[in-house]
C-alpha cells in the first residue's frame, strides 16, 4: 500500500536539509575538516529519521485511548532520545566525526520547525503556480 508523504512532515525534512546545505556551505567557507562535516551530515540525518518517527508516534498516538496515548508517546521520546544518545556516545567513541556538529546537524529540527510557516509558504506558492493537468 502506498501511502502520500503528510504536507508537514514534507516540509519540516525539506527544512533541515535545506539547513544542512546552508550550514555546510558557511562550514566549507571557514573550515576542510572532513570530521565537521561527516558530524553535521549524522545530525541531519537523525533529524530527519526524529522528524519521521515523531510524525508517525504522533500519527499512531492520536488513534489511541488517552491513557495509551500518553504511555506509548512517553515510550517514544525515550526511543528517540536513546537512539540520539548512542549514536553522539558512537561518535565521542570513535572520533568518526565531531560529535558537536552532529548536535548542530539535530538542531535542523528545531530550526526547521521555526521557520516551518516560511517554508510553507514557499511550497504553497509553488504548487499553486504550476498548471493544472488538462483532462
Amino acid at each position: 500500500m502506498k501511502r502520500k508523504i503528510a504536507p508537514t512532515l514534507f516540509e519540516l525534512g525539506l527544512g533541515i536539509i535545506l539547513y544542512g546545505i546552508i550550514f555546510e556551505i558557511v562550514l566549507l567557507f571557514f573550515s576542510r575538516e572532513p570530521s565537521y562535516s561527516l558530524g553535521l551530515w549524522v545530525g541531519v540525518v537523525l533529524a530527519v529519521a526524529g522528524s519521521v518517527h515523531m510524525w508517525w508516534s504522533l500519527d499512531r498516538g492520536l488513534d489511541m485511548a488517552e491513557k495509551d496515548a500518553v504511555k506509548t508517546m512517553g515510550i517514544n521520546n525515550i526511543i528517540r532520545y536513546l537512539v540520539l544518545v548512542v549514536v553522539m556516545a558512537a561518535l565521542i567513541y570513535t572520533e568518526f566525526a565531531n560529535p558537536i556538529f552532529a548536535f548542530c546537524g539535530y538542531m535542523g529540527m528545531k530550526l526547521s520547525a521555526y521557520f516551518n510557516p516560511l517554508i510553507h509558504r514557499l511550497c504553497t506558492r509553488k504548487a499553486s503556480k504550476q498548471p493544472e493537468d488538462a483532462v
